[in-house]
């Protein structure tokens, strides 16, 4: 290449550089969240999946506002009809006809988004609590006891979580609907846990680290104030992927039967696998409408989950 061409090549490169400061001046600098939800807010899928969560989350925290009728009550009108063969359909006052029980059907379907969302969050909360706690423990300490709980999650972690559910609901002497929480919550731990412990140790070598142990801080100081803050963004948006593995998890124990066996209590799981699969041949609606619910809200924050994920990855920056 001619020296023209070479200045000529600089000059372009400058003029860039130029252009980007200048930018950069007038328009400040765009920290990582702000630049991560301006994405999140041009990404469909997110937008999809956050519209699903907000609708789940406006009819569960309202339903007693939402529903047409009370979830236990029988109605005179649904069960002067009522057989085994045959189960009323959507009747005036009665959009999505009736349980086999004569109940008002929408209106438990509303009910059991409320307790969807109880069962999955609490999971999802006493799973990250735990998770979070274990793991800052294995990466912080190191040693001994980093290998003992990276071994427990591993072993944890080599059985299918619904079958870590199933048994250790059985081991209880009576299913209940706490039963199933702490089920979920526990399958959830060595997930939180593998995925901090990961990203402490990352920062145990970071330049902010070293430099405050240069300066003498005390270790727990260094681990609160500056390894644990810094690593928990991966484990925020994990926890939103899981909200919808915990949601599935306890529907697939309603579903099997080792849930609440309250059959007044409104649960999507609990009217799929009692009144579902059992008058599925009379009535497949029963079926139709808990499952497409529970799908559509797991999906919901999978989307999210995912999408978040992306836009935090720094790689994904523009």
């Amino acid at each position: 290449m001619t020296s023209g061409g070479i200045s000529a090549l600089s000059d372009h490169k400058r003029r860039r550089i130029d252009e980007l400061i200048s930018r950069t001046s007038e328009t400040g600098g765009v920290s990582l969240l702000r630049d991560a939800g301006r994405r999140l807010v041009r990404n469909p899928t997110a937008v999809v999946g956050a519209v699903i969560i907000l609708l789940f989350l406006v009819i569960a925290i309202f339903a007693p506002l939402v529903a047409p009728h009370d979830p236990v009550q029988r109605f005179p009108e649904l069960t002067q009809n009522l057989t085994v063969d045959s189960i009323p359909g959507a009747t005036a006052g009665h959009p999505l006809g009736s349980d086999p029980l004569g109940r008002d059907f929408a209106s438990r379907m509303i009910f059991g988004a409320r307790q969807t969302l109880f069962v999955g969050v609490l999971a999802t909360l006493i799973g990250l609590l735990i998770g979070v706690l274990l793991g800052a423990i294995a990466g912080a300490v190191g040693g001994w006891l980093d290998v003992l709980i990276m071994r427990l999650t591993d072993v944890m972690l080599a059985l299918p979580s619904l079958l870590l559910a199933i048994t250790l609901v059985a081991l209880a002497s009576r299913s209940t609907q706490w039963t199933v929480i702490i089920a979920v919550a526990v399958v959830n731990v060595p997930i939180f846990a593998r995925l901090l412990r990961g990203s402490m140790l990352a920062q145990r070598e970071s330049d902010h680290v070293l430099a405050a142990r240069a300066l003498g801080v005390k270790r727990h100081t260094i681990v609160l104030r500056h390894m644990l803050p810094n690593s928990l963004t991966a484990v925020i948006v994990q926890a939103t992927l899981t909200f919808a593995v915990a949601i599935l998890d306890a529907a697939a124990l309603s579903f099997l039967g080792l849930g609440d066996p309250d059959i007044n209590r409104a649960e999507w799981g609990l009217m799929l696998g009692v009144d579902g699969v059992r008058y599925f041949e009379v009535r497949p609606e029963l079926a139709y409408f808990p499952a497409l619910a529970i799908i559509l809200v797991a999906l919901g924050f999978t989307l999210l989950g995912e999408s978040i994920r992306e836009a935090l990855d720094p790689k994904n920056r523009r």
